[in-house]
């Protein structure tokens, strides 16, 4: 927040959080937060380059919006100049190693990012232009143009370096594989890989990602960024402290339910873990939660925002098109698999609060329920959004709505009404926020490509096949292992195309798992290697705020988060929790989930009623994981030995209390 926001968060002055601290806080939240995430290492000492900046920024977001209402170009030409515009701001944005600002501290841009940004525009501007040379009947007869050849593989190369700037390694590495596979593998030749990859939308650069990035995404990335002009990050971290902030591990659970409700418009799992823990995990630490623990929770509740309907970091718009389901019904079915995965997380919480006897926040000390009606309006533009693709709008339309409500929103207080300077830094900030997602976009076409078009997805799912020896369980263990080293260190949208295109057709294809299953089964366990060690940046992220061991602090978030690792498997053995069925299948497995839940959150921690003993944490996490197994017999064994610790944690307090009241008798 900046000090005008923070003028404007009664939460934050309730909570005892002077304005001094709270700047300290969200310094130390931009270092880390450039640490660990590549998206925000951009310069800042732009100069005279700064207008050039703002200007391509601002043209890139206008042209968004006049597609949005009138209509989008062909696919291609829009997915062209959507890229082109893009890439071009990364290389004047983001320098080639990690030293954000020149040496000795200059100001400017070096010439050589400058000619990058240029060629990546022109390249680009060449599909536009000659859009019908590429897509002409006379180029698949008499083949392409030299001059065609060479744009082509300079749009692949600038793409993988753009990608490789504001999204990292791990992306570039993966689609080099895949290019290294097609090219010496299969034995395709360079010239027709680059042509197929760059000049097509059916596949490659300007396949399924960056065309629903060019028409979706980047409007809801443009809602989100004005939602946080009018403050509603503040609205809910109020509101969470005021629910649940009272009871026992009030901050800690405060800090789940906000992320939460902050996941519905966040789109990276370290943004908003650095985001959001700069105000929670301090006040974790302070109400006597340890350091790791702190920076763990922010973490887990933050990489779960990424799972929130409606937005899902975005992945929801491409999941749409993957599966051939509508976007309004995806949201529906991802309700109860984000509900739990965060029960789990609050109920992990619980526990540990309870162990170390951490205590609430006095209700004198919360926001009050007045000043959150006061800013309840905040929420309209999700409202709006959210009913209006319910009712079958357009997620493009849906947006736009939004957009107009949010900015009208934005105009009823004077700390949030934008001048029209502040309505051209808004359409700036709207096109910086979207550059990592569309490279991240742009790359995972290649990777894509490269699956569905040379039958990689297929050798690759009789390969886990076969070491499975075709055990259904095993194969499901051995794709989330795939999926979390896949998943690690990319970001959501790119996430979730890598997985859906390698890990989800072994599901599809050789076990008749319903589409939406398998998706969400993949997507889950991608986003949960943001707190799975080694590469768990959510937590790292998270350890730096919270001076912790960054190691122990994943480790920690790996407990919280156990829930996460279990939901996926229960809904692919039992999909009537992806509303997949009748009701009254889905009732008793919910109801057999959250005792799980319980049994096992209680276990790990190592409390239930009181401290457990270890055999009782033991009895009570095998336990949970019966009941979780969508099994009626089962469900009843782990049930029967949950029960078996209660009893003996409930005689064991009563008869602490009866020797209590004799010694105090006597």
């Amino acid at each position: 927040m900046s000090t005008k926001d923070h003028e404007d968060t009664p939460g934050a002055s309730a909570l005892g959080v002077d304005e001094e601290t709270q700047l300290e806080a969200e310094a130390q939240a931009a270092e880390v937060l450039r640490e660990h995430d590549t998206a925000s290492r951009y310069r800042t000492k732009l100069g005279l380059w700064a207008r050039v900046v703002g200007g391509l920024s601002v043209a890139l977001t206008l042209f968004h919006l006049y597609t949005g209402i009138f209509g989008s170009r062909p696919s291609l030409i829009q997915g062209a100049i959507h890229l082109g515009a893009a890439a071009s701001l990364i290389f004047l944005l983001y320098p080639a190693g990690k030293r954000i600002e020149r040496r000795g501290g200059k100001i400017g841009i070096p010439w050589w990012d400058a000619v990058l940004a240029v060629v990546a525009l022109a390249v680009n501007l060449y599909i536009v232009v000659r859009y019908s040379h590429l897509t002409s009947n006379l180029v698949q007869i008499l083949g392409f143009d030299t001059i065609d050849y060479v744009v082509a593989t300079l749009g692949i190369l600038l793409t993988l370096e753009a990608t490789r700037r504001c999204v990292g390694l791990p992306i570039v590495v993966i689609a080099m594989l895949a290019i290294g596979y097609s090219t010496l593998i299969v034995g395709q030749s360079w010239q027709n890989y680059a042509v197929g990859t760059y000049f097509t939308s059916r596949a490659g650069i300007f396949g399924t990602p960056i065309q629903v990035s060019s028409t979706f995404i980047f409007l809801f990335l443009l809602f989100a960024v004005v939602l946080i002009r009018t403050n509603i990050g503040t609205l809910f971290n109020d509101l969470a402290f005021r629910l649940t902030g009272r009871f026992t591990g009030g901050p800690a659970k405060a800090a789940v339910a906000a992320s939460g409700l902050q996941g519905m418009i966040s789109g990276s799992s370290v943004a908003n873990t650095v985001a959001s823990g700069s105000f929670t995990i301090p006040l974790m630490k302070k109400a006597g939660f340890r350091p790791h623990f702190a920076g763990a929770t922010e973490a887990t509740a933050s990489t779960g925002g990424q799972i929130m309907p409606p937005i899902m970091g975005a992945a929801a718009f491409i999941m749409a098109e993957y599966t051939g389901i509508p976007y309004n019904e995806i949201i529906i079915i991802a309700i109860i698999p984000a509900v739990l995965y965060f029960l789990g997380v609050f109920l992990s919480v619980h526990f540990e609060a309870k162990r170390m006897r951490v205590a609430g926040i006095p209700s004198s000390q919360l926001p009050s329920w007045k000043s959150l009606l006061m800013r309840l309006d905040l929420l309209l533009p999700l409202v709006v959004i959210v009913s209006m693709m319910l009712s079958g709008f357009s997620p493009a339309r849906a947006a736009l709505w939004g957009i107009a409500v949010a900015f009208a929103l934005s105009l009823l207080r004077k700390s949030t009404r934008l001048s029209p300077l502040g309505i051209i830094q808004t359409l700036e900030a709207g096109a910086r926020t979207a550059l990592p997602v569309i490279a991240a976009c742009a790359t995972a076409g290649i990777v894509a490509g490269t699956v569905t078009g040379t039958g990689l997805g297929g050798r690759l799912g009789n390969a886990v096949i076969d070491i499975a020896q075709g055990n259904f369980l095993l194969v499901l263990l051995m794709t989330m292992i795939v999926c979390l080293i896949l998943g690690m260190g990319l970001p959501t949208t790119a996430n979730y195309v890598v997985t859906a295109t390698v890990a989800a057709p072994i599901l599809i294809n050789n076990f008749d798992v319903p589409v939406i299953a398998a998706h969400m089964f993949v997507f889950f366990f991608g986003i949960l290697a943001d707190v799975t060690p080694p590469v768990c940046l959510a937590a790292y992220a998270g350890s730096g705020i919270a001076g912790s061991n960054p190691m122990k602090t994943g480790v920690t978030a790996l407990r919280l988060a156990i829930a996460g690792f279990l939901i996926p498997f229960v809904f692919v053995l039992e999909p009537a929790l992806l509303l997949e069925g009748p009701v009254g299948d889905l009732i008793p497995a919910l109801v057999t989930v959250i005792l799980g839940m319980v049994a096992i959150a209680s276990g790990l921690a190592g409390y239930l009623f009181g401290d457990a003993t270890r055999l009782e944490r033991a009895v009570l996490i095998v336990g949970g994981v019966l009941m979780v197994y969508p099994s009626i017999i089962i469900s009843i064994v782990g049930i029967a030995l949950a029960l078996l610790v209660v009893a003996l944690q409930l005689a064991r307090r009563s008869r602490d209390r009866s020797d209590e009241g004799n010694m105090a008798a006597a």
